[in-house]
């Protein structure tokens, strides 16, 4: 099974306990009502989903349900780092770091 850290609780819990809530760091315009129904679309369903390292939303659903982001490997399932929302989206440089 896998254990997920979750940076509120402090502790390593079940995967089970987790939901994936999609790509982190997402930007959204100040003026939704001027988009377009196409830069709409983009904007709220159109994500990245590279193979290797991404960086995504998480919640702790069956534990304190708060979210926070995490840096994922998505061919090793490996979870790289895990930081709370509202903190700075690592650098390139942070990222690299953390797959050696």
């Amino acid at each position: 099974m896998l254990l997920i850290h979750c940076p509120y609780c402090g502790a390593d819990r079940p995967e089970l306990e987790f939901a994936n809530a999609g790509e982190a760091h997402v930007v959204r315009p100040k003026d939704m009502d001027g988009m377009t129904d196409a830069e709409f679309e983009k904007m709220f369903f159109i994500r990245d989903n590279p193979k290797g390292v991404n960086l995504e939303r998480w919640r702790h659903v069956m534990g304190c349900g708060r979210f926070f982001n995490a840096i994922r490997h998505t061919v090793s399932d490996r979870f790289l780092k895990v930081y709370k929302a509202g903190e700075p989206r690592p650098k390139a440089e942070e990222i690299a770091e953390l797959l050696k």
